[in-house]
């Protein structure tokens, strides 16, 4: 199991909240930080989760696979951001 999704699972948070986090993060990744900070997870997890994103970015292009999400839709929010 992806290390982002076991940390939000053992902060007891639901499959449908994880699979609705993500699936923000396709569209409006703002909007997923967003919606992270209101899932109730202690600060010293939400670093942690924090900590894991930033230092293998890689791990959300995995989280979203195992999801069954598209990963396409990340990069494409990626890319708005960026301009």
């Amino acid at each position: 199991m992806n290390p982002i999704i076991a940390l939000l699972k053992e902060q007891q948070i639901s499959d449908e909240q994880i699979q609705s986090v993500f699936a923000q993060l396709t569209e409006n990744p703002m909007m997923a930080m967003a919606t992270i900070s209101q899932l109730g997870i202690p600060p010293e997890k939400l670093q942690q989760l924090m900590g894991l994103v930033m230092q293998n970015p890689n791990l959300i292009r995995e989280a979203v696979e195992e999801l069954g999400l598209d990963f396409s839709k990340v990069e494409a929010a990626k890319a708005k951001l960026d301009q």
